[in-house]
């Protein structure tokens, strides 16, 4: 497929560049603002895998602290969220570095999110198709219900993608990230911090 394979690569970088030209001032002064808040850590970078579950670094602004309990454990979602980073990601400005994974070519704007690394063993042969196909910023999923939705269905968006994917479907999707970020919907809070983890505790006969 063309698509796919040439004009979406292409469509990805000079979308990822204009944005990240356009979104230079927000993005200089939430990067300052962090570089005081955070003891000179303005970003948060983990180990995701992406398409054929390649492992490449996300890039986020750093939304919450590193304070641990006494077993050295980091302590939970709620506890660790700072005021500043709260109001980033219910503007969802802390997903602005990732147009730099997309630059490098880690990731693509539209396509399943990436997450843990730990979920790999965990899917079952449907589920891990979601790994055919770049890891985007946003997705089917997310235009869907985000955290409102189940892991399963989360799951099921993320195939249907795969199957479907099409330059009027990425920007249907597009447009639909633009509504629910104006509108403050299903884009507070990250899959990866605040949802139960995946644990696909189907009964396998």
């Amino acid at each position: 497929m063309i698509y796919p394979k040439i004009i979406k690569p292409f469509f990805d970088f000079v979308a990822a560049l204009i944005g990240l030209i356009l979104a230079s001032p927000i993005f200089i002064t939430v990067l300052i603002i962090l570089l005081f808040l955070n003891n000179g850590k303005p970003f948060f970078t983990q180990a995701r895998p992406g398409k054929k579950e390649r492992i490449f670094k996300i890039i986020k602004f750093k939304t919450m602290n590193d304070k641990k309990d006494e077993h050295g454990e980091y302590l939970p979602f709620h506890l660790r969220i700072t005021r500043f980073g709260m109001f980033i990601r219910k503007y969802s400005l802390d997903e602005i570095p990732q147009l730099i994974n997309v630059l490098k070519g880690d990731m693509s704007l539209i396509g399943p999110r990436p997450l843990h690394i730990e979920y790999l063993p965990l899917y079952d042969e449907t589920q891990a198709r979601r790994h055919e196909v770049m890891s985007g910023i946003t997705g089917w999923a997310q235009v869907n219900g985000r955290n409102a939705i189940s892991w399963d269905k989360k799951f099921e968006y993320d195939v249907w993608y795969v199957d479907n994917q099409s330059f009027w479907l990425d920007l249907k999707i597009i447009f639909l990230t633009i509504e629910k970020v104006i509108r403050r919907k299903d884009i507070n809070a990250s899959e990866n911090d605040n949802m139960p983890a995946f644990k696909n505790v189907k009964v396998k006969v």
